[in-house]
Parts: C-alpha cells; structure tokens; sequence
C-alpha cells in the first residue's frame, strides 16, 4: 500500500470542485500521489469531499464514506478523513455514528487537513489548482458564503457569511487556467449578484468581467447564480456587446406567486421578478434564461403552484431545473414551518413542472434546426462527440451530438450546423 498515496472524493457542486482541486495542488506540491474520484483502494489515503445541501445529497455523501469505511475495515485503505459541507453541519452526530473516521473536517479547513497530513500550507499556490475535468473549461469561484436570508437554504449557516475575494486575485487565479489550456471560465458563487458589495461598497461583478476580458485566450466567460433582486443593470451592455460572454443567463427565481415568494424570505416579488427576466429578454437578444424552481415547500398552495405553472407555460424558459422541497435544519422554514406537503405531491409538481418544460424546451431546439452554431467538443462517447453551445452549461443543460465520423478534437470549437433536435439534445454535423 503506498502510504504517499491519496485519493480525493468530490461529491456535490461545482463550488466542492473548486476546493477539491486546490488541496489537491497543495498536496501534490507536498510530494504526495493525488488521484481523484477514483474507486481505487490502493491509496494509503482517502478524502471525501461531501455535500449536505439537500437529502439527496446527503444520502449520497453517507453512502459513500460507509462503502470506505468498509474499505477501511477490511484493511484495503488506511485513513479516511471526511471534509465538506456534511461534517461541518452534522461533525458531532458523524463522529459519533461513524467513529471509524479518522478525523472530520468542515469546510474552509484546507490548513488543518494540510497539517494532519504533514504538509505545510504554501501560500504561494492559493492562487492555483490542479483542473481534474477535461481542462478545457474550469470554474472560478468568486467569493465564499452568503449574506442572503432564503427560508429553505442552509448554506449560510453552512459557508457563513458573503466574502468576495480581491479582483486582483481572481485575475491572477483565472490567468494561470489560461495558461493551463482553459478556453471556458465558469464564475460560482453562492449569488454573483452580490459580488463586491463587501469588499467595494458595490456589485463589482461588471469590473470582475472587464478585467477577466483582457485575458483574450479565454473564448467563452459563463456566469453561474445571478439573485434577480439588484440585479446588477450594469451586466446587461457587457453580455449583448461582448461576443466572449455566454449569453446564458442563469437566474434562480424559485418561484413566482407573491404569497411563496414572501414564506421563502426572498427579496423580490413577482412584479420585480417579472421585470428583471423581461428586461434581459428584450435588452440581450437571442440569450438564453435559465432559472431553478422550487416545488412543495411549505405553504404551497394548488393556487400558487397553477399560477408558477402559468408562469412557466407563459415565459418559456429556455432552461429550467425543479427541485421538490427539502426541509433541511438550521433553516428559518424547518423552524417555522411544519413540512405538510406530502413526498408524494411535491414529485408530482416536480412531474407537471418538466413536462411542460420538456414540450417548450422540444419547440425551441426546432428553431436551431438549419442553423449553425459555435460548438465546443467535451468528450467522445460511444458512436458520437458530445459538444455544447454558449447556451449550455457542463453537466447542467442540453448537449451537441454529432456522430464520431469526423474528425473533431474535445478542447476545440467547431461551427456545427443543426441537423436534428430532441426535447434536451441537439444533432449535428460540421459546417
């Protein structure tokens, strides 16, 4: 068993990814063996990176520390240590449920795993990280926690609160992914809306994007998690004039009645929300407006989940997740609200929510069919090449295939022409 050997778990959001990926550089530069989401059990070592968003999640993240813990007990690994969003919202029911851990971790706690390793924190690196996707894309994430009050979400309790990191690091940071071969930023955060209102006195996501436009090898500049109160106006002009910047759009309404909007503790109601998504629309031709929805929390009513269902029907998204309610602790909902909606009604809002949203989404890819559009090849899988447009995100959104006959290369972007369109995929040749 090689005891300079490491294998690191990520589990969760592309904001886990981030952290993974720049302990894994910290330890690499300390001389250890990283390899990454890997079920080999020859490493001496293994860190899991979990999440404990939703029960989903945490069920996922549960699952597998207990098939290492198993790992462990039949000696195939040494150490397991547990970091992340789970241990630092459950530490002490962890260590006393599954004792067999070696050491629990939360999050932010890079130094102190480090330490326990016996590797010493260089500072030096904070800047860099070790991109274990396909390398030609690569997510920035632009500042830590959230001031935001939302009644069902516990990452503020979780991150803590809003922190932006410096403009200038952020360049840095995103400089050296350019000169790692990235050609796709992603900018994360918990609300990118907010950005520099701590650290500037104002929403400096704008001089973020200016300064991030002078690395001229980054061809495509994503925005992920754009809150729709404050919407930062300035954001408009930049993404209709400049090319660089996806016209994507992603903005997490939750839901649209008054009355929900109001239990949620979000900061804008249906008339604001309106008027931010139709002034993106009619100011940003052709982007395309992603949004998530929450179903079946607390309150609820047929009334109010008819009117999201119009709402839905009436704006057409172009991309749309749902998610049924979870009632998590440490939330202003699980203390103030029974969760009185049943599992089985909250899935079947989920249900009405994507039909329809898979009806809308089948007629505009019809548009596409005939045109041609910029693609990026993510990876060859079976018979084709998997590439995605400005207007997708990895892992999220709808995907590009074209058949594997020609000769294309993931990393590299192609004009494909659409030759065929599904509810979620696109079909393509090259131009």
């Amino acid at each position: 068993m090689n005891n300079k050997k490491i294998n690191i778990i990520t589990l969760g959001c592309s904001k886990n990814l981030v952290d993974s990926e720049k302990l894994l550089k910290q330890l690499n530069a300390g001389g250890f063996d990283v390899i990454y989401n890997s079920d080999d059990i020859s490493a001496e070592n293994v860190i899991i990176n979990t999440c404990g968003f939703i029960n989903d999640a945490k069920e996922e993240s549960i699952d597998t520390i207990l098939r290492f813990v198993k790992a462990q007990k039949s000696g195939k690994i040494s150490n397991l240590y547990v970091m992340g969003c789970l241990s630092e919202r459950y530490s002490d029911i962890l260590k006393q449920e599954i004792p067999e851990v070696k050491k629990y971790f939360g999050v932010n706690n890079m130094k102190d795993i480090l330490n326990e390793l016996g590797v010493t924190l260089q500072n030096e690196l904070l800047t860099e990280r070790t991109i274990t996707g396909p390398g030609h894309f690569a997510y920035l994430k632009i500042s830590e926690g959230c001031d935001r009050t939302c009644a069902f979400c516990a990452i503020p309790a979780i991150r803590g609160k809003y922190i932006s990191r410096p403009i200038e690091e952020l360049v840095k940071e995103a400089s050296k992914l350019a000169d790692n071969g990235v050609k796709e930023i992603i900018l994360i955060a918990q609300d990118l809306s907010y950005y520099g209102l701590d650290l500037y006195r104002k929403q400096a996501l704008p001089d973020l994007l200016t300064e991030l436009l002078k690395i001229e090898s980054f061809e495509w500049i994503r925005l992920h998690y754009l809150y729709p109160a404050n919407f930062p106006t300035e954001l408009i002009p930049l993404i209709k004039d400049n090319p660089r910047i996806c016209k994507y759009i992603d903005i997490p309404i939750q839901h649209i009645s008054d009355n929900m909007l109001g239990l949620m503790k979000r900061s804008h109601n249906r008339k604001e929300t309106e008027a931010v998504l139709n002034k993106l629309r009619n100011e940003i031709p052709g982007a395309v407006i992603r949004t998530t929805l929450i179903a079946g929390h607390p309150g609820e009513t047929e009334k109010d989940f008819l009117e999201l269902k119009d709402f839905v029907a009436s704006f057409r998204f172009d991309r749309l997740g749902v998610f049924a309610y979870s009632h998590e602790e440490d939330t202003y909902s699980y203390n103030k609200y029974d969760d009185e909606i049943p599992a089985e009604v909250k899935e079947s809002r989920v249900s009405e929510l994507m039909e329809l949203q898979q009806n809308i989404s089948a007629e505009l890819n019809e548009t596409y069919v005939g045109k041609v559009l910029k693609v990026i090849i993510d990876r060859k899988e079976g018979e084709f090449f998997i590439g995605r447009t400005e207007f997708d995100s990895p892992e999220v959104d709808q995907e590009v295939l074209i058949t594997a006959e020609y000769d294309l290369k993931a990393g590299f972007f192609y004009n494909i022409r659409i030759t065929n369109a599904s509810e979620f995929d696109l079909y393509g040749e090259p131009a």
